[in-house]
């Protein structure tokens, strides 16, 4: 079954016109309109990665000098009654992340058709490239559009533990309304990944003075995140209650960054119908624009060494892709 999605930047994968097989649409679901379910606003903050202690060699490579957001709201009171609506229904979806999420759902934007123009949404797209400072398009694996974490079962379990993101580029929204959960507060490590991994060595978590926990306003409120770079977490809830946030992921257009996807962690996680298909888009996706670049601006000159490397490096996303997904491989990003 077709779903007729909105124009979004001409970078991204076109979502796929048929359904994964076993997925289905929910019925009776409202129809996404932009001027009746957002509300956008900007973020009073910006945090750059050279705040967290990045070293400007390592923040060139990546898809923006950007770390994180103060809140901004993204849904209208209606529309955030909707996403909460979706949300408790793909509840009955939910499955466990390995030992880092006992209860998400991925692939709801296969299920939900409000949630997949949500997350495609040019007005929520254009929106974030303004708060990153560059061209971004919504992730080419639709596994990484409008992924969902719920609470867990234990009152002592974490929502989600210490780690970054396997994508680069995402915002984290309040689903529930945050200043009516008992804990569960979405927070954030002031510094690099490099620092929470010694912390973790010396079986330490980031201290609580370098932890921000960021004052969303209420339902459908977000912050943009560097989500690769940001190691952040969904602490422990105070008391057992309904606390249900979405991710939507994004990549910047330009294809000489770093691509900041670990994609070989999604295969203990993901629907292997679904992901290696996926995986392999974005990595011909990237190979694609890179040679491309490669087919304009690639020099006469005799210098076999530097056409080969250029070459190798332009493909090299695809040749990852093929090792990794004959290899396997466990998740093992996580900081606690």
């Amino acid at each position: 079954m077709s779903l007729p999605m909105p124009a979004a930047p001409s970078s991204v994968v076109p979502f796929p016109d048929e359904l994964p097989p076993g997925y289905a649409w929910l019925d009776d679901e409202p129809a996404f309109d932009p001027v009746r379910h957002l509300a956008l606003t900007e973020p009073a903050e910006i945090v750059m990665l050279a705040d967290l202690g990045y070293e400007p060699d390592e923040i060139a490579t990546k898809a923006t000098a950007v770390a994180a957001s103060s809140p901004f709201r993204v849904l209208s009171d209606e529309g955030a009654a909707v996403m909460l609506s979706v949300a408790r229904r793909l509840r009955s979806f939910c499955r466990p992340a390995g030992d880092r999420i006992e209860n998400m759902v991925r692939g709801g934007c296969y299920r939900s058709r409000w949630l997949a123009e949500l997350c495609l949404s040019p007005e929520v797209n254009d929106h974030l490239g303004r708060i990153y400072g560059i061209e971004v398009a919504p992730h080419p694996m639709a596994l990484h559009l409008g992924h969902m974490n719920f609470e867990p079962s234990r009152i002592e379990v974490a929502v989600d533990k210490w780690h970054h993101d396997t994508l680069p580029l995402d915002y984290v929204m309040m689903v529930t309304d945050p200043n009516a959960t008992p804990g569960g507060r979405f927070e954030y490590f002031h510094g690099t990944r490099h620092e929470a991994a010694e912390l973790k060595a010396e079986g330490r978590t980031p201290p609580r003075e370098r932890v921000v926990q960021p004052p969303f306003g209420g339902p459908g409120w977000a912050i943009a995140l560097h989500g690769d770079m940001v190691v952040h977490r969904g602490g422990p809830l105070t008391d057992l209650a309904e606390r249900i946030t979405m991710v939507n992921g994004y990549v910047a257009a330009d294809t000489s960054t770093d691509e900041q996807s670990r994609s070989a962690d999604l295969i203990v996680v993901d629907d292997p119908n679904v992901l290696f298909t996926e995986w392999a888009r974005f990595a011909a996706w990237r190979a694609r624009g890179r040679l491309d670049t490669l087919i304009e601006e690639l020099p006469f000159t005799a210098d076999v060494d530097d056409i080969t490397e250029r070459l190798a490096e332009a493909v090299q996303d695809v040749e990852r892709a093929v090792a990794e997904m004959r290899a396997g491989r466990k998740p093992t990003e996580h900081y606690e």
